[in-house]
């Protein structure tokens, strides 16, 4: 006898930040890569190019902002429910220039009822560059992958 019955697989906490990266046309073209991702983390890392840079020849603010959102969008939504910003903020604290390599990671600093409070450091060489603050809304809605 067929067994017409469909087991749903939730997707595990590494799925579903690889699953973003690949229907996000914006992190692609910055060339974000996920460099790690576990529950409530994760790492990303791109290389500053010419086309980034502003009047000043320094890497515009938006890459670094967009490269530590792309981070802690991520962690959020690695919990397995969907999970959106509801407030972000960041501290630059050094220019950046073409071909620097820049990495953030997100981190879960606590967890309220619906609301997920994280912290990214965004550094060059194993030194900060930016400090970004973010609070996520965790929804009902789970990932299906």
């Amino acid at each position: 006898m067929e067994n017409n019955s469909k087991t749903q697989k939730l997707p595990n906490s590494q799925t579903i930040p690889h699953n973003m990266l690949k229907n996000d046309a914006f992190s692609q073209w910055l060339g974000i890569e996920i460099v790690e991702v576990r529950e409530a983390f994760c790492q990303v890392k791109m290389t500053i190019r010419k086309d980034m840079l502003n009047s000043m020849k320094k890497a515009h603010g938006g890459i670094t902002y967009a490269l530590a959102d792309t981070a802690f969008g991520f962690a959020t939504n690695t919990l397995g429910r969907k999970a959106v910003s509801i407030e972000t903020s960041i501290n630059h604290i050094e220019a950046l220039e073409e071909g620097d390599v820049i990495t953030a990671t997100s981190d879960l600093k606590s967890m309220k009822n619906k609301l997920g409070f994280y912290i990214v450091e965004v550094q060059k060489e194993n030194e900060i560059v930016a400090l970004f603050k973010g609070v996520a809304y965790r929804t009902n809605a789970e990932w299906n992958i």
